[in-house]
């Protein structure tokens, strides 16, 4: 069995529109919860959207693992089987849900395909552009919109430390860690955090930064990106210079235009 990609891409977009786009700036407080804290939200879109996904994706790709982020709050096995499956997609329903239910247009819908161990597709699709990005192993990333136009697209040129624009999220790391990496950040032009993995991605293979940083990898919020990133030309690795791979959900991660400039933030910047 093979994922139709431009298919997987229409029921996301599809997703958005009938469950997340309809919510939008409309939540009361009973549509909001929280789940571990108070930055870790659900709400009710995030649930219904994800339910919209996985029945279709379970109409057309029945043996397919299915791996959302609410499914996985209830049922932490489906991590597991992810590092084995054969054949599963990997979804982000609302990506940036605490800049969704803050009414912040800043959020995106994401899926990966894995295939024994090794991504082989992502999509970010993003509900106020009406657009995606989005990769094949091996086939380059793009840019897509409804009308068929396709953009290749590709990481930004090298710059100097000095010059370097990037993202960096910090919440996750220990306090003591976190002061350090926000000194270091005084080292580069820009640093800044959407509070959307989704949208650091598309700005990254966009030519538009040349850095991000990210301490909690759980798979719907990385596996597109990387891939797409690494389709793009950009260089991905955890912190201990390792390739990410789907099952991990530790150990930092620090993507960067090439392995030169890698290693020059991960020296200089990302010191933890």
């Amino acid at each position: 069995m093979t994922i139709d990609i431009p298919a997987l891409a229409t029921i996301l977009r599809d997703a958005a529109k009938a469950e997340v786009l309809p919510r939008f700036r409309r939540l009361d407080a009973g549509m909001v919860k929280i789940k571990t804290e108070a930055i870790d939200m659900v709400t009710e879109a995030d649930e219904a959207a994800e339910r919209f996904i996985k029945a279709k994706v379970a109409a057309l790709w029945p043996e397919a693992l299915f791996v959302g982020e609410e499914s996985v709050a209830a049922d932490p096995s489906l991590l597991t089987a992810l590092a084995t499956a054969d054949l599963a997609v990997v979804v982000d329903p609302i990506d940036g849900t605490a800049n969704y239910a803050a009414g912040l247009p800043l959020f995106a819908v994401m899926a990966a395909v894995v295939s024994k161990g090794e991504t082989i597709a992502g999509i970010i699709y993003d509900p106020m552009g009406d657009d995606w990005v989005m990769a094949e192993k091996g086939g380059g990333a793009w840019l897509r919109r409804p009308d068929g136009e396709a953009v290749q697209l590709h990481v930004a040129e090298t710059l100097p430390l000095a010059d370097m624009v990037g993202s960096a999220s910090v919440a996750f790391l220990p306090a003591d860690k976190r002061v350090e990496v926000l000194q270091n950040t005084a080292k580069v032009r820009l640093v800044a955090h959407y509070r959307v993995a989704g949208h650091e991605y598309r700005t990254f293979v966009s030519g538009h930064s040349q850095f991000m940083s990210f301490n909690k990898l759980m798979p719907w919020d990385h596996l597109a990106g990387v891939l797409i990133s690494q389709e793009a030309g950009g260089y991905a690795a955890r912190m201990d210079g390792q390739p990410y791979l789907p099952h991990h959900v530790d150990g930092g991660l620090l993507v960067a235009p090439d392995k030169a400039s890698w290693e020059l933030l991960r020296r200089e910047v990302f010191t933890f």
